[in-house]
């Protein structure tokens, strides 16, 4: 088990098993979100999906994603507007 220093909750927890996305957010999630707060993400993601009925193939729904989940995981550039 690898622990790292989680950017989201601000303490010591452990390393997910693989980066998320094979690019550089995928490896800025990976360096500095626990594997606790990516589940986190992984549950309000699919809140957001449900509620907004998105269906995440589209540009404007993965786009809609994103920006919730760096704000989520990051604290930035997340807006309210639904797609």
């Amino acid at each position: 088990m690898t622990t790292i220093h989680c950017a989201r909750c601000g303490q010591d927890g452990e390393r997910q098993a693989f980066k998320p996305f094979p690019n550089e957010l995928g490896q800025r999630i990976f360096d500095t979100v626990c594997k606790s707060c990516w589940a986190e993400w992984v549950k309000t993601q699919q809140q957001l999906i449900n509620h907004y009925a998105l269906i995440p193939h589209q540009p404007k729904a993965r786009e809609f994603l994103l920006r919730n989940m760096e704000q989520f995981l990051f604290g930035e550039g997340a807006s309210d507007r639904v797609p």
